[in-house]
């Protein structure tokens, strides 16, 4: 037996590199950031440069920079081994994030750093590889490239040029362009919600994407007065390693301002956005998941369970090398069951408190209820302005279908069923509109006619329903519909 070197070719493997993890803007410059964070940086400036369909783009921190040996190392492919111990509050695992994010997004990669008054620099070229070597470049061309930034003062300034993946293959505008840096920098926000809270560490961390400040958004809401944030709890795991396990129910949609709705929905709305929200060392890892623990559901949409846990359970939760997956230990499923399937039925409880009530002081209900020689009945309320606006301008006959039809619906209530239900102690009846969307659906197809009753006039209209279900309970939401639609003024 005899043994010889086999190393893999550079440009293959370099090129491979490009398809490890997977990578959006967002997710690829996260992976810089947390270069960034760990090298203490307290201002990290995000430049997203369009250059007329050639877009560069440069991170550029105030951390502790680097030597060039230091740099050398940051700059070789797998540079740590995963299996490590690393400090706790290290964000890197694999030791391939700098080299991986970046070829995820462009064909060269560049890096400056200065520590100590000190400047090195050095680039990677997937278009002129040659057997593992790399551009070393000396103090005089790393002062005529680098930022302003880095001229006055330690820190590290990455930059991407030739990105030919922002555009997937296709041509780029600058719509395009601005859309894909707006979404990332909505995903930076949520990413790093705790750190620029100043949540960890004890202070702010600054991140600014083209000279403006990436904002705080907070996923929970906590600051809300009708946010429950519900007992937290600890769970050992192998190892003495621990998690902690803090569950949120957010408010209803209808006690939210409109700009907080939308931040808490976010692109898929609020039905995607329950879940679970892994963090690892603070730093948001996924989210909007259950682990198949249980389905996505409208009566949950407003549960969000923060789950933190240390970079020493990495191989155990089986962190990918973008770090935007995670999956969940078997050791933890029937705890966290159990866990979800409470906090199910705390929001269950948010929607059916929403719903219809009678003789609610004050409001006009839909329903009304009768007493009468000890038999209990339930009719539709014919004074509410839904039903009323039926019957205008309806001939003698047409209302005498639609009495018919409201009688029926009456009569055919079923009582058995729903006694049972309540009987068994169901938490799934629910009779409230769940979905702001499907709410703010409903508002479009009543409004018109509500309008029209009134003669075509909004103040009058908005008389008649400010105490009237379901406007009265959701009018804040109503109100923003009629802004937004251009009914009435903001």
């Amino acid at each position: 037996m005899r043994f010889v070197n086999n190393p893999p070719d550079a440009a293959a493997l370099m090129m491979s590199a490009r398809s490890f993890g997977n990578y959006d803007l967002a997710g690829a410059l996260a992976d810089l950031i947390d270069n960034s964070i760990k090298a203490k940086a307290r201002t990290i400036r995000l430049l997203c440069l369009f250059n007329e369909g050639d877009p560069e783009i440069r991170v550029i921190d105030d951390g502790h920079g680097m030597s060039e040996d230091e740099l050398l190392r940051a700059m070789r492919p797998a540079s740590t081994n995963p299996c490590e111990e690393r400090a706790p509050d290290d964000l890197g695992r694999f030791g391939w994030g700098l080299k991986s994010a970046s070829f995820s997004q462009c064909r060269c990669l560049t890096v400056y750093t200065r520590r100590k008054s000190g400047l090195a620099g050095a680039s990677w070229d997937l278009d002129s590889l040659d057997n593992w070597k790399m551009a070393i470049y000396s103090v005089d061309e790393v002062r005529n490239s680098c930022s302003e930034f880095l001229l006055n003062g330690d820190g590290t300034e990455v930059v991407w040029s030739r990105c030919d993946r922002l555009s997937e293959g296709k041509s780029l505008d600058k719509n395009q362009f601005n859309e894909l840096i707006i979404h990332a920098r909505n995903r930076l926000a949520l990413i790093y919600h705790r750190y620029i809270s100043g949540e960890v560490r004890g202070k702010r961390l600054s991140i600014e994407l083209n000279g403006l400040p990436v904002p705080e958004y907070d996923p929970f809401h906590r600051h809300h007065e009708a946010t429950m944030q519900l007992e937290c709890e600890t769970l050992k795991m192998p190892g003495r390693k621990k998690i902690t396990v803090q569950p949120y129910v957010l408010p209803h949609y209808s006690k939210l301002k409109p700009a907080d709705l939308d931040k808490l929905s976010g692109d898929e709305g609020l039905l995607k956005n329950q879940g679970f929200y892994v963090y690892r060392n603070h730093r948001l890892i996924i989210f909007g998941t259950w682990f198949r623990l249980v389905r996505h559901g409208e009566l949950s949409q407003l549960v969000r369970v923060s789950v933190d846990i240390p970079n020493s359970l990495d191989e155990i939760w089986k962190i990918t090398v973008d770090k935007s997956d995670a999956q969940l230990p078997s050791v933890l499923r029937v705890r966290l069951k159990q866990i979800v399937d409470g906090l199910k039925r705390r929001s269950a409880k948010v929607f059916r408190s929403k719903g219809g009530k009678i003789h609610d002081s004050g409001k006009v209900s839909v329903w009304k209820r009768y007493v009468k020689n000890g038999e209990i009945r339930y009719e539709i309320n014919r004074s509410h302005p839904l039903v009323t606006s039926l019957y205008i301008d309806a001939s003698e006959e047409l209302q005498a279908r639609l009495e018919s039809t409201l009688k029926v619906i009456e009569r055919e209530f079923p009582v058995m069923n729903f006694g049972q239900d309540i009987a068994s102690g169901s938490d799934s009846i629910n009779q409230s509109v769940a979905s702001p969307d499907q709410f703010r659906d409903f508002l479009a197809a009543a409004l018109p006619g509500l309008l029209s009753d009134s003669k075509g006039n909004i103040s009058t209209m908005l008389d008649r329903i400010r105490n009237v279900e379901p406007f009265c309970s959701n009018w804040s939401y109503v109100e923003d519909f009629l802004v937004k639609e251009g009914w009435i003024n903001g």
